[in-house]
C-alpha cells in the first residue's frame, strides 16, 4: 500500500537558511502493534522518496511518500528527525493519506530543533494509559521521561524540559544589596513553583530566560508584544497635565525616552519618532464615556462589583470588625467604624443588625494583609501605606453606596497605633479628607488586584498545573488535550514578568503601593488566604458570602448582590465549560474506577499537590480523584482559572487603570490630619487639590503604568478564544465533536445575545447607564486590540 505523508510546517524566524539544511528531515512510521512472533516494536518504515513543496516561505509542506506492508497494522506515531538542518521546524500537522479507512492526522504544534533527535507525534486518538495500544507504550513512557528531565544542568533555548524551582531569581544582590530579594517557596515564604532554568539565580537580567521549547511566543505574539516631564520624579502639577497624557499627548526629551526604553524594552513600540519624539495614549473608555466619573461615590462602589478587580468584596457577616493579627505587635484589633457611624450615614434607615440580618453591608478588607507591611513599606523613600476597611451599603436600588473607611497605621517607634474612620460628608474639609481616603483605598484595591487577583492566583498558580501536566500526562492523554489549549505562552510571559515586572526595582515594585515587599506580599496572600477549592467560581462567590447555595435558582447558586456582573456573566461561561469538561470526562471515563485507575492522572495530580504546590501539599481541601465528578470539578477550575477569571482580572486594566486617578497603584503621602508637621495639615487647607496630586504616583511611575497596563490588556492577533475552534485532537471524535458544537453556541449565546441584553438593561445599574462602562470583559470573543472584551483560553498575556 501507498502512502504520502504531508507535514505543514513554519521555519523558524531567529536565523537565515539555504535550502540544503532543509534536505535532512526523516520521517518513520510507528505501527501501533507488536510484532506477533518477537513480541517487540515492528520495525519503523522509512520513506521512499521526500521532497519539500516549492517555493518555500512563511508556510510550507515537506511530502514523503512510502509503502506500508499488509500486517503492519495502524499507524499510532511517526517520529520526525532534522538532525543536519541549522534551523528548527515548527510542526503544525501530519497528514497521512491512502488508507482505506480515510486520512490519519498527527496535530503538531510543536517545534522540532535539530538538536532534539527522534520527535514523536501521536495520532489524534486519545488514549487512557490502560488502553495505549502495545506498539506505542514504549514511545509514551520514553517521551514524558526526556520531558522531566534529570534536574541537573543549565536548560538551554531549545530544549522541552519541565521541573520545579522557587522564586530565587527575583533579586540581583550581586548588583546591590538593596536588590536582594528573599526566595518566595518554602517554609519561610510559602508560595507555588516556577519552571527551573538551571541557571544563577542572580543572573544578569536578558530577556531569553528558558521556557521549555513549546512554551515560547510564536513570531506573531513577539511582535505585538512589544512636553511638561522636566522631572518625571515629580508628581503631576494639576488634572489638566493627567488629561493632556490623552489630548495633547508628551514631548519626550531624549532622556526620558532611554530610559523608558531601557526599563521597558518589550513594551515601549508606541513613541512616534520625528524631530521630537511623542507619545499619546488613546483615552481609556471610562473618561471617554464620563470624564468626571471617576471622582464619584457611586463609580467607587459599582467598579467593586464591575470594575477590574472583582474579586475582593465579600459580606459583612460579623460585628465589629476585628482583626486576626496579633494585638501585641499591631495594636487593638476593635475596628472603629462603629454601628453609629454606619446608621448615621445610612440615614437611619435601619439599624445595623438589621442591615446584617438582610445581608445589606459589604466590605473591601485589606487590613490584616497590609497591616503587616506598613511599617517597613514607610521607611521607603516618597511611599506610605496603610490597612484598611471600605464599608458599602446595599441600596434599594441594588446598588452599593460607601459607608465608611478605616485607615490604620500600627504602632511604630513608641507610638501607639492610629487610626480613624472617613465618611462622605457635604464639609469641605471632611469631604477632601474622604477623597484622600478613596485614593488610598484605590492604591490598596489596586495592589491586591495586581498581586493577588492577577499575578498570584491566576499566573503564579497555573503554572505548576502546566509543569506536571507535561512531566505526569502524555501528549496522547485526552486530558492533556483537554488542558493544552489553556496552558498556551502562560510559561512564556511568567518568565518575562520575572524579568521586568515582579523582579526588585521592576515595574511592580517601583509603581506598586508595597515597594520593594510587593511579591513578598503576594507570598503572604498566598499562605493566608489562596486555596484550590476556592479557585472554583461558586465556591469563591459563596466563601466572600456573595452567594448562597439555592437548588431552585440558576446555576444552583442565588447571588447576594443580583447585579453583580462579573458573578452573573461569569456563572455562565463557568457552567458552559463545566458542561463541555463533563462531556469530555464522562466519554473517556464511563465508570468512576477508570479515574482511580489512571496511573497518569493520578500522578498528575498528586505532582501539582507534592510538588508545584509543596507549601501546601498537606492542607485538606485538596480534592482527591476519586470518580468523574472530581475529575470535572479540577478541570473545570483549572480551564476557569485560565480563561475566565483571568479574562476578567486583566483586559479591563486599561479601561480602569489607565486613568491613574481612577486606580492609582500606589499612595505617596500620608494623611494630612495623621500625626503629620502641621505645616502639611496647613498646606492642605490652604489647597487640598494640590495635596491629593501629591499623593497621586510620580509621573514617571504614572507613565509606566500606562504603557504596561495598555499592553497587557490588548489582544494579540494571534489570540485563541475560548470555545471558538475545535482542537485538531478532536476532530474524528464525533462524540467530543458534538460535545464542542454545543459548547461553541452556548458561547456565542452569551457573547452576542446576554451580555449584550444585559448591558442594555437600564434596571441593572451597575453594568448600564448614562456614562458607565458596560460589563464585557467576559463575552468570549473578541477583534484585536484592547477592545474591554474577549475570553482567550489562556493566560496569554
Amino acid at each position: 500500500m501507498h502512502v504520502e505523508a504531508t507535514v505543514t510546517f513554519k521555519l523558524g524566524v531567529t536565523k537565515d537558511v539555504g535550502l540544503p539544511s532543509l534536505l535532512t528531515p526523516v520521517l518513520e512510521l510507528v505501527s501501533s502493534e507488536l510484532d506477533p512472533e518477537t513480541g517487540s516494536e515492528k520495525a519503523r518504515i522509512k520513506p521512499l522518496l521526500q521532497y519539500f513543496v516549492l517555493p518555500l516561505g512563511f508556510h510550507n509542506k515537506l511530502k514523503a511518500r512510502f509503502t506500508v506492508p499488509a500486517g503492519f497494522g495502524e499507524i499510532g506515531a511517526v517520529l520526525l528527525d532534522n538532525p543536519f538542518a541549522t534551523q528548527e521546524m515548527y510542526i503544525d500537522e501530519i497528514a497521512l493519506e491512502g488508507f482505506a479507512s480515510g486520512t490519519v492526522k498527527l496535530p503538531g504544534d510543536s517545534v522540532v530543533h535539530p538538536k532534539h533527535g527522534k520527535r514523536v507525534f501521536f495520532t489524534n486518538k486519545s488514549y487512557l494509559p490502560s488502553e495505549t495500544p502495545n506498539g506505542l507504550q514504549k514511545l509514551r513512557t520514553k517521551e514524558l521521561k526526556d520531558l522531566r528531565g534529570n534536574g541537573q544542568g543549565q536548560r538551554e533555548s531549545f530544549e522541552r524540559i519541565y521541573d520545579y524551582d522557587t522564586y530565587n531569581d527575583l533579586g540581583d544582590p550581586d548588583k546591590s544589596d538593596d536588590l536582594a530579594r528573599p526566595v518566595l517557596g518554602g517554609a519561610v515564604h510559602p508560595y507555588p513553583r516556577r519552571c527551573r532554568t538551571g541557571h544563577p539565580s542572580s543572573e544578569s537580567r536578558s530577556f531569553n530566560v528558558y521556557v521549555p521549547r513549546d512554551e515560547a511566543f510564536s513570531a506573531v505574539k513577539q511582535t505585538s508584544f512589544g512636553a511638561f516631564l522636566e522631572d518625571p520624579n515629580e508628581g503631576f502639577p494639576n488634572f489638566f497635565s493627567i488629561d493632556s497624557l490623552f489630548k495633547q499627548g508628551i514631548e519626550l526629551p531624549p532622556h526620558l525616552l532611554e530610559l523608558l526604553k531601557s526599563i521597558l524594552p518589550w513594551l515601549v513600540g508606541n513613541v512616534r519618532q520625528g524631530s521630537d519624539e511623542f507619545l499619546r495614549f488613546d483615552a481609556p473608555e471610562l473618561i471617554e464615556r464620563d470624564p468626571f466619573s471617576w471622582n464619584r461615590d457611586e463609580e467607587f462602589s459599582r467598579q467593586t462589583l464591575a470594575g477590574f478587580n472583582p474579586f475582593a468584596i465579600q459580606l459583612v457577616t460579623e460585628w465589629p470588625l476585628t482583626s486576626k493579627l496579633d494585638s501585641q505587635i499591631y495594636g487593638p484589633p476593635e475596628s472603629v467604624i462603629t454601628a453609629e457611624v454606619v446608621e448615621k450615614q445610612i440615614g437611619n434607615v435601619m439599624t445595623l443588625d438589621e442591615a446584617l440580618e438582610q445581608k445589606r453591608l459589604f466590605m473591601l478588607d485589606y487590613h490584616d494583609i497590609l497591616l503587616p507591611y506598613v511599617n517597613k513599606v514607610r521607611e521607603l523613600q516618597d511611599i506610605t501605606l496603610y490597612g484598611s476597611r471600605t464599608v458599602f451599603f446595599l441600596t434599594d436600588k441594588g446598588v452599593l453606596t460607601p459607608v465608611a473607611i478605616e485607615l490604620t497605621r500600627p504602632s511604630v517607634d513608641g507610638k501607639p497605633q492610629w487610626k480613624q474612620v472617613f465618611t462622605p460628608s457635604v464639609d469641605p474639609t471632611s469631604d477632601w479628607l474622604w477623597r484622600l481616603a478613596k485614593a488610598h483605598v484605590c492604591a490598596h484595591d489596586s495592589t491586591h488586584h495586581q498581586l493577588v487577583s492577577h499575578w498570584l492566583r491566576t499566573h503564579c498558580c497555573v503554572e505548576p498545573y502546566i509543569i506536571a501536566a507535561n512531566r505526569q500526562l502524555s501528549a496522547m492523554h485526552p486530558i492533556y488535550r483537554l488542558l493544552k489549549p489553556h496552558f498556551r505562552y502562560t510559561m512564556e510571559i511568567n518568565a518575562l514578568a520575572r524579568q521586568s515586572l515582579i523582579n526588585a526595582n521592576g515595574i511592580i515594585e517601583s509603581t506598586f503601593a508595597p515597594g520593594k515587599y510587593a511579591i513578598e506580599l503576594s507570598s503572604y496572600a498566598y499562605d493566608k488566604v489562596w486555596r484550590f477549592d476556592h479557585e472554583a467560581l461558586p465556591a469563591d462567590l459563596i466563601a466572600r458570602g456573595m452567594a448562597v447555595e439555592d437548588p431552585t435558582a440558576e446555576h444552583g447558586l442565588k447571588l447576594t448582590v443580583e447585579d453583580y456582573p462579573y458573578a452573573s456573566d461569569g456563572l455562565l461561561l463557568w457552567d458552559a465549560i463545566k458542561q463541555w469538561v463533563s462531556d469530555c470526562v464522562k466519554h473517556y471515563y464511563p465508570e468512576a474506577s477508570k479515574v482511580e485507575a489512571d496511573e497518569e492522572l493520578q500522578a498528575w495530580w498528586t505532582e501539582v499537590r507534592t510538588r508545584g504546590h509543596a507549601d501546601k501539599k498537606d492542607e485538606p481541601w485538596w480534592p482527591v480523584l476519586k470518580n468523574q465528578d472530581d475529575l470535572i470539578q479540577v478541570v473545570t477550575t483549572i480551564i476557569w482559572v485560565a480563561a475566565g477569571h483571568h479574562a476578567a482580572v486583566n483586559f479591563g486594566q486599561y479601561a480602569y487603570g489607565g486613568y491613574f486617578p481612577n486606580r492609582p497603584t500606589i499612595a505617596r503621602s500620608p494623611m494630612p490630619n495623621e500625626e503629620v508637621p502641621e505645616s502639611d495639615f496647613k498646606a492642605f487647607l490652604k489647597n487640598p487639590e494640590a495635596t491629593l496630586l501629591r499623593c497621586f504616583p510620580q509621573q514617571l511611575q504614572a507613565l509606566k503604568v500606562m504603557l504596561v497596563l495598555n499592553v497587557l490588556s490588548s489582544h494579540s492577533p494571534d489570540e485563541e478564544y475560548i470555545g471558538d475552534k475545535l482542537g485538531a485532537y478532536w476532530e474524528d471524535e464525533p462524540i467530543i465533536k458534538a460535545a464542542f458544537e454545543r459548547f461553541n453556541a452556548k458561547l456565542k449565546e452569551l457573547d452576542q445575545g446576554t451580555v449584550d441584553s444585559r448591558n442594555n438593561d437600564l434596571n441593572l445599574r451597575n453594568r448600564s447607564g448614562a456614562g458607565i462602562v458596560p460589563y464585557q470583559l467576559l463575552k468570549p470573543f473578541s477583534p484585536s486590540g484592547v477592545t474591554g472584551m474577549g475570553v482567550p483560553n489562556s493566560i496569554s498575556i
